[in-house]
């Protein structure tokens, strides 16, 4: 199965929680945040949405951050995703 975004629409999957503190503290499971870095899987085409024409500045392979309450969970398979608007992320991370 394969997801293919809409208009302003961008695929993320969740880069990998931290499992411990920077002092070294193991952290179970339900005390990890949900991370707000994501790789970009896909990316939609961008185009006209609520009459305002959105150029798409991310693309599949980018290293983001946004906003931590945004999205839609999205499990397919074994597979989790987030589906955001383009205007929900933050940043690019560059490294």
């Amino acid at each position: 199965m394969k997801l293919i975004p809409l208009e302003d629409k961008v695929i993320l999957k969740h880069l990998e929680a931290e499992e411990t503190t920077k002092s070294g503290i193991v952290l179970p499971t339900q005390a990890k945040e949900k991370p707000q870095e994501a790789e970009v899987i896909a990316v939609g085409p961008g185009g006209f949405v609520d009459g305002n024409e959105i150029k798409m500045q991310v693309k599949a392979g980018d290293r983001i951050i946004y906003s931590k309450y945004s999205g839609t969970d999205v499990k397919i398979e074994k597979d989790e995703f987030v589906i955001v608007r383009q205007k929900d992320i933050l940043a690019i991370v560059e490294k």
